[in-house]
């Protein structure tokens, strides 16, 4: 089995503002979990500052997928320098943009890239960093009779419960550390003898 570790994250967006010989710079910084909410995130801001020079980015999932764009600057002057503060902070799952209205006044390839450094380490010092843990969205279906039993031991492994729903059985939907999965699993399988239904999905999502 993949060995997950727990990851460095922001908790929610942030933004700065920058201004180096009349350019101003705008750095925001958002959590995201994969590349197509990137794309829809680049796209509002394109949006939201269409009258802007230029809109440079780089972003780092979960999984280590990474991606940056200069959008038009000198080449290694803009997204490589935004990914260089994001992995300064040794973050994942965030996507830092900084969009760029030129003042008239070109500022030469070592202090613009160290201008989009800045403006990108601004803003992520300025978020709020969280530390999240790999879980598994379980789901499990068990008899009415061990309905107790069940919620000890899923407290027990402090396990957080998303969804119970009742029919002929009931059937829990929880979240559950990836390294407490196979514990929770046998001792479910001990108090129903086997008669338990249990579906752990591949996905992984850090809470």
């Amino acid at each position: 089995m993949k060995n997950y570790g727990q990851i460095k994250t922001i908790k929610s967006l942030r933004e700065t503002k920058y201004k180096e010989k009349g350019s101003l710079f705008i750095g925001k910084v958002f959590p995201i979990s994969s590349a197509e909410e990137c794309e829809k995130t680049l796209a509002g801001i394109k949006k939201e500052y269409y009258d802007a020079t230029h809109h440079c980015y780089a972003y780092k999932l979960t999984g280590g997928t990474l991606k940056y764009s200069d959008d038009g600057e000198p080449n290694g002057t803009a997204g490589i320098r935004i990914l260089n503060a994001i992995e300064h902070f040794e973050l994942s799952g965030v996507m830092s943009v900084v969009i760029r209205y030129f003042g008239g006044v070109k500022l030469g390839v070592g202090p613009l890239g160290k201008a989009y450094y800045y403006s990108a380490f601004q803003t992520l010092e300025a978020a709020d960093i969280v530390i999240k843990r790999p879980y598994k969205k379980i789901s499990i279906t068990v008899d009415f009779n061990l309905l107790s039993r069940v919620h000890r031991i899923l407290s027990d492994y402090k396990a957080i419960i998303d969804k119970t729903s009742y029919d002929s059985n009931v059937n829990f939907i929880f979240f559950a550390e990836i390294e407490s999965i196979d514990s929770i699993e046998k001792e479910l399988v001990g108090i129903s003898k086997g008669g338990i239904n249990f579906t752990k999905p591949e996905d992984v999502e850090y809470l």
